[in-house]
């Protein structure tokens, strides 16, 4: 047996193992539909196993990388609010909900809402507190069937958080929900779970960032639930500005009823090796779904986001558009697929991956998909891939701007289309500095 493959069995065999020690600490609520629900769960992250290249949906995504490290599951932190102080977004008000290592941080969080508003409730709470409303929604939307790490998430997943707004609610404030892994110690292994229920004619925004302290290795697996109801209203926005040591695969499933409307922007700054799922289901006649998504790899960084848009019924839209920046040796993916059920006339859905390629060592990989099944439809997709306009370069140094200056004032106007779609002001202004900075260096 290869030292490879000898990794690879040892670092499931410990999940496995993980997932064995919380039955025995659980004792008589082992036999609860939930519990049976992540049993069910392990047994097919047992039977997949991690996927690899061979996969078609992970042909150029390698997470072998995952079974060179030994994680700690479960370790408590030392973390205190002057450790958060660097983290901070200056001028940043709202429900601001801290998780560390994966589990839900009171003394460090604060709700300012009022319940009659929203309902936020870490995850192991509602799971005790509200098992009804955790159950007819947990593992509903995203399946484990085909998808291993999905799967472990839905096994193992203790903490995280679930939001619930009412019907005919306006969430007034956003809900910051900021994951930080505490990696000085040691190598850490997270698994949160989110789970988010908009009720009809209600209205929120919601916002996950992701950051790490220290310098050894994190294993994120995060997988988050939305649930829209007739004419709910979202925005979703997603931050990774993780360590060089980090792995993250996130996975963000939306499912959409009539008139509903999601709007959701990903932005990765950092990361080791990234993999972001984003899954709409528009399940519902006039649903509107808009994803934007903004990637920078640089160094060896690996980024891949593959998203995935169903549209059900008819008379619904859906509008997409990724930019990366790689430079250095990174690595870029993209693979975004529309899929047009038969019953679905009236379809519109496009879909856009433009990509600057700046140094001869980085790579972009995309893969655009149409599969349509309906006639009456409007379907489009593109992608580029490419160096820096010289042209517009040699414009902005004719007017006595220096080449570096230029180059950098290009690069951030290739960003904003999807940074000004970020409408939490201190959220979009802190961005736009930390691009501007790494595009500088």
């Amino acid at each position: 047996m290869n030292p490879s493959y000898a990794s690879y069995n040892e670092f499931k065999n410990q999940l496995l193992a993980a997932f064995r020690t919380n039955e025995e600490r659980m004792n008589g609520e082992s036999k609860t539909p939930l519990h049976q629900l992540r049993r069910a769960a392990l047994n097919q992250f047992d039977l997949l196993g991690f996927p690899t290249i061979r996969h078609e949906e992970w042909k150029y995504s390698n997470v072998s990388g995952l079974f060179k490290e030994a994680f700690d599951l479960e370790s408590p932190t030392t973390l205190t609010t002057e450790d958060l102080v660097p983290l901070e977004i200056p001028n940043l008000d709202g429900n601001i909900l801290y998780f560390v290592n994966g589990r839900y941080q009171p003394e460090l969080s604060r709700i300012i809402s009022p319940s009659e508003q929203v309902q936020i409730t870490s995850f192991a709470e509602a799971t005790k507190a509200n098992p009804d409303l955790v159950g007819s929604h947990f593992a509903r939307y995203a399946d484990y069937q085909d998808n291993a790490f999905t799967a472990l998430n839905t096994a193992l997943a203790s903490d995280g958080v679930v939001i619930h707004v009412p019907a005919n609610k306006t969430v007034e404030q956003p809900i910051i929900l900021r994951f930080v892994t505490d990696a000085r110690q040691q190598n850490i292994a997270s698994q949160p779970r989110n789970l988010i229920i908009v009720g009809e004619n209600a209205e929120v925004t919601v916002a996950e960032s992701y950051r790490t302290l220290g310098d050894r290795s994190s294993f994120v697996n995060v997988v988050t639930e939305i649930a829209l109801d007739r004419e709910a209203r979202m925005q979703y926005y997603k931050v990774q500005d993780e360590s060089e040591k980090a792995y993250h695969i996130g996975t963000t499933q939306v499912s959409q009823t009539d008139s509903s409307h999601f709007y959701s922007a990903t932005v990765t700054l950092n990361g080791n090796f990234i993999r972001n799922n984003l899954n709409i289901v528009l399940n519902g006649q006039h649903a509107e779904a808009f994803m934007y998504g903004l990637y920078m790899p640089n160094g060896r960084q690996h980024i891949d986001n593959h998203t995935l848009v169903d549209h059900a019924m008819p008379n619904s839209y859906s509008s997409e558009l990724y930019k990366g920046i790689l430079d250095d040796n990174s690595t870029g993916v993209f693979n975004g697929k529309i899929y047009v059920r038969p019953d679905a006339q009236k379809t519109n859905a496009y879909q856009s991956c433009k990509n600057v390629v700046l140094s001869l060592g980085a790579s972009m990989n995309t893969k655009p998909q149409l599969e349509i099944f309906a006639d009456d439809v409007k379907c489009s997709h593109g992608t580029t891939t490419g160096q820096l306009n010289d042209e517009a370069l040699f414009y902005l140094r004719s007017r006595g701007i220096p080449k570096d200056e230029a180059r950098t004032l290009l690069l951030y106007a290739f960003s904003q289309d999807v940074l000004s779609q970020i409408k939490i002001q201190p959220i979009r202004e802190y961005l736009e500095r930390v691009v501007t900075e790494k595009l500088t260096k």
